[in-house]
Parts: C-alpha cells; sequence; structure tokens
C-alpha cells in the first residue's frame, strides 16, 4: 500500500486529489495538509510514501516544504503540482529533491500512474524537460563549481561517462545505446551515482555536473 499525502491551499484541489488518490485500492491517502509548514508536521505524525505538493502555498511554499520534507528521517517522495511545466518555481522545487513535478491539469490516470512510478523510485520528469529547466535557470559560482568537482572525484570513469549523457539529457535507453551497455547495467550506474554524490534525483546529480563543467 503506498501511504500519499496531498499538500494544497485550495480545498477542492485537495479534496479532488484525495478522492482520486483513494479511488485506487493501491493507494492511501493518510495525511493533508494545507501548506508547507502543515506538510512537514503531517509527515513527521505520519509515515508518508509520496507527497503531492503545491508550489505556491502560504507560509511555507512547496519549494522550502519540499526540502524540508526530504531531511526528515523517513522522507517521502515528493511530487510537485504546479500550473506551468517551464518556471522557476519547478526548477527550484527539484533543485531542493523532488523527483518531478504534474501540471494541475493532468490526466487522472496520469496522475496515479506518477504516484505508482515515484513510490517505486523513478522519476516522474522527462529527462529533456529537466535539461531545459537546468539552461534556463541554472547559474553556478566558483565555490559551487570547486565543490562539484570535489563531488564528481568520487566517481569512476565509466560513472563519469554516465553522468555526462544524463546530465544531457539522455535517457537510460539512450545511454545504454550510447555505450553500448544494457539498459538495467545503466540503471545500476545511476543508482550509484546517486549515491555516490550524495543526491537524491537525476535532476540534482545533473546540476552537479553542469556545476563541475561536465556539460
Amino acid at each position: 500500500m503506498i501511504r500519499a499525502m496531498v499538500v494544497d491551499d485550495d480545498a477542492l484541489v485537495r479534496l479532488g486529489l484525495t478522492d482520486l488518490l483513494d479511488s485506487d485500492d493501491a493507494i492511501e491517502v493518510v495525511a493533508q495538509a494545507t501548506d508547507g509548514l502543515h506538510a512537514v508536521e503531517q509527515a513527521t505524525a505520519h509515515r508518508v510514501d509520496v507527497a503531492l505538493v503545491d508550489v505556491r502555498m502560504p507560509r511555507m511554499d512547496g519549494i522550502s516544504a519540499t526540502r524540508r520534507l526530504r531531511a526528515l528521517p523517513h522522507p517521502p517522495k515528493v511530487i510537485t503540482l504546479t500550473t506551468f511545466d517551464l518556471d522557476e518555481y519547478v526548477y527550484n522545487a527539484l533543485a531542493a529533491g523532488a523527483d518531478g513535478f504534474l501540471l494541475k491539469d493532468t490526466d487522472p490516470a496520469e496522475i496515479l500512474r506518477a504516484v505508482h512510478l515515484v513510490a517505486a523510485g523513478s522519476a516522474m520528469l522527462h529527462p529533456t524537460a529537466a535539461r531545459r529547466l537546468i539552461d534556463r535557470y541554472h547559474h553556478a559560482g566558483q565555490h559551487q563549481a570547486t565543490s562539484a568537482r570535489a563531488r564528481l572525484e568520487n566517481l569512476t570513469p565509466r560513472e563519469g561517462d554516465v553522468l555526462a549523457l544524463l546530465a544531457r539529457g539522455d535517457t537510460n535507453a539512450d545511454i545504454a545505446t550510447h555505450l553500448n551497455m544494457r539498459e538495467s547495467t545503466v540503471k545500476a550506474h545511476v543508482s550509484r551515482i546517486l549515491s555516490a554524490l550524495e543526491v537524491t534525483n537525476r535532476v540534482q546529480a545533473a546540476l552537479l555536473a553542469r556545476d563541475a563543467g561536465l556539460t
């Protein structure tokens, strides 16, 4: 059973998403929250596997909430809810540790699919969209560049090759073809890369690669 939380300051949106998630026998909505601060309180009180978090909310927005949720001892996966798919709020939420984003007008079946995918450890974000967000909004200072290069030293040369392709927006299938690997091997490399770089998702790994000048 996937334990979900819905976070939105709009009561009608919360109700609609809760009803949708509860219609899936494999998902149970264990908490609702009206803003980011409330979300952190609820995630502390309840074990949550996946949180659907609105970006723009009072008291604490979805970006700060995502950062706080991902820092919990048992952090939930986070799907950001947004109105626009390529805005700076989405970029900041992904950089804070969100596993992907959904537009609020996404088809209900796709929302359910996203919850299942993220709960299983996959990212709900097309790599090309991630690259466009990084290209548009990411700017690194000298300190970030130095720190990123130091962290990339933890990778093997082959992992560096995988990271470079990941950072340019390639899917696992693309990487497998380019490096003549099995896709399962690429997945294993990506998992190792995330662990070695101490990041939670592909977007954060791509950000480090950009900071280090790998792309």
